[in-house]
């Protein structure tokens, strides 16, 4: 019985081994098919606590499940909406674009011309009653964030109609851009952003736009999350999968259908309703089977989700994935 015993122990060590071994090679193999080829590196960075609001130039932030977060502010985490729930966007409101907005103590602070800074908390009282709001005609809460707020906003923008400020928090339910475009999956799940929780724009598809253009517009045009220098023009169209730094890894959803907010000039506010856009149209509309889905919107730049959630930050490398 104890040579038995021997044996047995013995076979069970080689079938562990075994099984380590084809493991290890199964994992070195999969390694082997990866390979990483650097495209470019994050040239600039950018968050929209606000929707549609100025942009907050970044160095660096994390990047989370649901966008970029940099320490108290989260991506698109405020809505500007109507007394019927539906959101505002610079399309509407182009005066929206000069509205600046900051973060220190624990409060969040709107600026724009000729108003005095509106200060909103950001643990808002649990009293402040929670709206369903519709974005892009899809249901999404937000709190309210009160009548100092709404007062401000829509004295601001000279609004007929009263406006709202919400926030959302992170205990709310999502809505799904599936509902929206069917290259997303029922799991993706965003809050205010357009579709995704992120955008991606090389600054070599701007030069090329400009190329075309008598009156130059910049990155901020787009609202691009992420700039990308260091490319060819539109190389971003191609890459399915990158790796920025040494953990955030993105995945490409499908590109971003552009809209006559894209003519809002990001320094005055004043909307042209014509370029970029009609440039962009002449050269950037869809021309595959997915026509259908973009009609006359132009593409430029890609939305992604996050594979991988990791820290970013200006200088970064990027990596195209290549199994």
């Amino acid at each position: 019985m104890e040579v038995l015993s021997k044996h047995r122990a013995l076979l069970l060590g080689l079938a562990g081994l075994g099984a380590t071994v084809a493991v290890t090679w199964l994992y070195l193999s999969s390694r082997k098919k990866r390979q990483l080829q650097r495209v470019g590196e994050v040239s600039q960075l950018f968050m929209y606590p606000v929707k549609s609001c100025k942009g907050i130039p970044l160095q660096e932030a994390e990047c989370r499940e649901y966008g970029l977060k940099n320490g108290q502010l989260s991506d698109r985490h405020w809505l500007v909406v109507k007394e019927d729930k539906v959101h505002v966007t610079a399309t509407q409101e182009p005066r929206m674009v000069l509205i600046t907005v900051t973060c220190e103590n624990g409060r969040l602070t709107l600026s724009a011309p000729g108003m005095d800074n509106l200060d909103v908390p950001l643990r808002l009282p649990r009293s402040n009653a929670i709206f369903t709001c519709k974005v892009f005609g899809n249901e999404v809460q937000g709190r309210d964030c009160g009548e100092d707020a709404s007062r401000w906003i829509t004295s601001f923008l000279k609004s007929v109609q009263k406006y709202r400020l919400v926030q959302f928090e992170d205990n709310m339910r999502r809505r799904n851009p599936k509902n929206e475009y069917p290259k997303y999956d029922e799991d993706d799940q965003v809050a205010y952003p357009y579709l995704s929780p992120l955008l991606l724009l090389s600054e070599a598809s701007v030069v090329d736009l400009n190329s075309k253009l008598e009156k130059k517009v910049s990155a901020r045009n787009f609202r691009p999350n992420i700039v990308v220098s260091g490319c060819s023009a539109f190389d971003e169209d191609s890459w399915k999968e990158v790796q920025i730094g040494s953990r955030l890894i993105l995945r490409r959803v499908m590109p971003c259908p552009r809209c006559i907010q894209t003519t809002v000039d990001p320094d005055t506010g004043i909307i042209d309703m014509k370029e970029p856009l009609n440039t962009l149209r002449s050269y950037r509309l869809c021309e595959t089977a997915d026509k259908e889905v973009y009609k006359s919107s132009p593409l430029f730049g890609q939305f992604v989700k996050i594979v991988k959630k990791g820290p970013i930050k200006v200088g970064d490398p990027v990596y195209e994935i290549i199994y």
